[in-house]
C-alpha cells in the first residue's frame, strides 16, 4: 500500500511540475512577445525621427520658428519696445484655446515631439 501512495504522490507531483513548467513557459513567452513589441515601437520612433531630421535639413521652418520666438526675447531688452511685447502677449492670451494647441503642435512637429514633451513634463514637476 505504501508503494501505491508513493506512486500517487509522485504522479501528482509530476503533474504539478508539468503544470508549473507550462505556466513558466507561457509567462516567458508573453514577456518575450511584449519585449519584441516594445523594441519594434522604439525602432519605429527612431526611424520616424531620423526621417524627420533628414527632411528638415532642406527646410527653413525650424530657423523661421527660432527667429520668430526670439523676437520677443530680444525686444524685451529694449526698453522702448517692452510695452509692445507685453501687449502682444496679452493679446495672445486672449486667443482661442484651439489656436494655442495648434501653435503647440506646429512647434512640436518642427522641433521634435519628444523634446517638447520632455520640456512640458519638466514644467509640470
Amino acid at each position: 500500500m505504501a508503494f501505491g501512495i508513493g506512486a500517487i504522490v509522485q504522479s501528482v507531483a509530476g503533474l504539478g511540475q508539468t503544470w508549473l513548467e507550462g505556466k513558466v513557459a507561457k509567462t516567458k513567452a508573453k514577456a518575450e512577445a511584449e519585449a519584441a513589441v516594445m523594441v519594434k515601437q522604439a525602432e519605429s520612433v527612431a526611424d520616424w525621427e531620423t526621417a524627420m531630421a533628414r527632411s528638415s535639413n532642406q527646410s527653413w521652418k525650424d530657423e523661421w520658428l527660432t527667429i520668430l520666438f526670439s523676437i520677443p526675447l530680444v525686444l524685451a531688452f529694449i526698453p522702448s519696445t517692452v510695452p509692445y511685447v507685453e501687449e502682444g502677449f496679452r493679446v495672445l492670451q486672449g486667443m482661442p484655446e484651439w489656436y494655442h494647441y495648434a501653435l503647440s503642435v506646429i512647434v512640436a512637429a518642427s522641433f521634435g515631439v519628444r523634446s517638447v514633451i520632455g520640456i512640458m513634463n519638466k514644467k509640470k514637476q
